[in-house]
């Protein structure tokens, strides 16, 4: 249609440059020489016409360019609208996207997987014309009806659990079906922000470990917040720099103390001294946990981790790791400005058992990295003694020092590696932690995945039963605290995990069962 519109126009234009004939009376004999002279030279300086304007599709009248349009299927569609201006507005409208939308979905026909909620505003806005809504209104539910239609399959599919983790059997499988992926945000302290998809994944048998190891991040003294989103692409055939997504909030981390520029690690400190020599203190929530040759590893809350460069104040990479306990649901269905509201756990209240919300755990814990599985475990039928409570806790004692047939080796040795464009390396006496703790009714009570480290225990601490180094693993939040006391066995060149032991805050504890310990 453009080719013959085209062709039409440049015959009218060859038309309209055909030289007209002469008057009749100008060439008759009755006219004088003088006259016919100043005829002459007046044909003459006459020149046809130049049309410089070029025929353009952009000249096309919009009601023709639109007939054009809707011939288009919605990938086509949306990747219009960043031709130009004209094409944006053309691209958006209304019928075309309302078209689509009806003979995809209809208005009201209501398809098995798709959410009550989905077909609640279907039927309030079949009463409206589309022509009413607002510019771009039916593209955006187009595409968050395609986000959200089959909500329900994948809610079908977390329902199957995992006997030995107790956590969703899918959870990977779902998240890359739902082309989900994780975006983070720095924002600096002039308000500029910088936004990074992830490098590299690594999903494991209860949790995911995310790195984002991009070369451009800017220096970590001009960072004030970290934002951490979990991102749905809409799967459209277009490229994936302007496909559509939607963004979740799962994390927001604001970095009080910036390091100087100039970074001495003092390991029994655990503190990060300046190039003026002054002593600043790590935030209360982060602490420094490796390091290697070429990075330190300072870790954060929610289990972020950032690697800095040593002698420098540059980022090589962040690293983030999630426990898979709604964790789809906290990658998909918050906002962009707010996390996802975890509803809350009612369990029945029992007004018989004494000790009701004491025993009955089960405990499940990984020790891994991103290459290999260090040690995994399943414990269960955990209880604690009202005389256990000590400090707002109660104590989960999982392995015992004195009960050596308890005592489990670990696999290899305990490192992390990580990556950094071309550069790789590895921090020594670090892993990554994944917890997951039930409650009586084989319900997820306390999950945690996050980095750890080991250090040196202290002479209290040594087990006169094996003859090595000894080391301690510690990790506390305001839900609980985990303890661990590890053995290095020099003949075996292995590493043995002879003491473990859980406590879980009484807050927690009393919000969870309706108790008052």
């Amino acid at each position: 249609m453009l080719q013959s519109f085209t062709s039409s126009n440049r015959m009218a234009t060859n038309a309209k440059q055909v030289p007209q004939p002469q008057n009749k009376a100008l060439s008759t004999d009755k006219v004088t020489p003088r006259v016919s002279n100043k005829i002459s030279r007046s044909v003459t300086r006459t020149k046809p016409a130049r049309f410089t304007q070029k025929t353009h599709i952009t000249r096309v009248p919009s009601e023709i360019l639109i007939k054009i349009l809707e011939f288009l299927d919605a990938s086509s569609l949306y990747c219009m609208g960043y031709v130009n201006k004209l094409f944006c507005q053309l691209a958006n409208n209304n019928g075309m996207w309302c078209q689509i939308y009806s003979a995809k979905y209809g208005v009201h026909v209501k398809w098995k997987d798709r959410p009550k909620i989905m077909d609640e505003l279907v039927e309030k806005m079949s009463a409206i014309e589309y022509k009413d809504r607002p510019k771009g209104y039916w593209r955006r539910l187009y595409f968050r009806t395609i986000a959200g239609h089959n909500q329900t399959k994948w809610r079908k599919q977390l329902r199957v659990i995992n006997p030995y983790t107790g956590l969703p059997s899918h959870t990977e499988k779902v998240l890359r079906e739902q082309l989900v992926t994780w975006e983070i945000t720095a924002v600096g302290r002039s308000g500029c922000e910088w936004t990074f998809e992830q490098s590299h994944v690594y999903f494991s048998d209860s949790s995911v470990t995310v790195f984002w190891s991009d070369s451009s991040w800017p220096s970590f003294c001009q960072i004030t917040s970290l934002l951490l989103h979990g991102v749905k692409r809409v799967p459209l055939c277009c490229s994936k720099t302007i496909r559509p997504g939607w963004r979740s909030l799962m994390a927001q981390l604001k970095i009080d103390n910036i390091l100087k520029s100039c970074h001495v690690i003092n390991r029994d400190k655990r503190t990060i001294k300046g190039s003026q020599g002054g002593d600043n203190s790590l935030h209360a929530s982060s602490q420094l946990i490796g390091q290697d040759r070429l990075v330190n590893l300072l870790m954060l809350s929610h289990g972020i981790t950032i690697g800095i460069w040593r002698d420098q104040s540059s980022i090589a990479f962040v690293m983030a790791t999630f426990n898979y306990h709604m964790l789809v649901e906290k990658s998909l269905l918050g906002s962009s400005v707010g996390p996802y509201n975890i509803p809350e756990h009612t369990a029945p209240f029992d007004d018989v058992d004494p000790c009701y919300g004491l025993h009955g755990f089960r405990l499940h814990i990984t020790l891994h990295n991103t290459v290999t599985e260090i040690m995994s475990g399943l414990f269960s039928q955990l209880i604690c003694q009202k005389g256990q409570i000590h400090d707002g806790f109660i104590q989960l004692n999982v392995i015992s020092m004195s009960r050596q047939s308890q005592h489990t080796p670990l696999s290899g040795r305990v490192s992390l590696p990580w990556r950094s464009g071309v550069l790789e390396g590895s921090l020594e006496n670090c892993c990554v932690m994944s917890l997951t703790l039930q409650d009586e009714f084989q319900k997820p009570f306390w999950c945690v995945s996050t980095p750890i480290s080991m250090v040196p225990a202290n002479e209290e601490t040594l087990s006169y039963d094996y003859q090595g180094k000894h080391f301690l693993i510690t990790y506390q939040d305001v839900e609980g605290k985990v303890q661990m006391d590890v053995v290095w066995l020099e003949e075996q060149r292995q590493f043995y995990l002879i003491n473990l032991a859980v406590y879980v805050s009484t807050s927690k504890l009393n919000r969870h069962f309706g108790r008052a310990y």
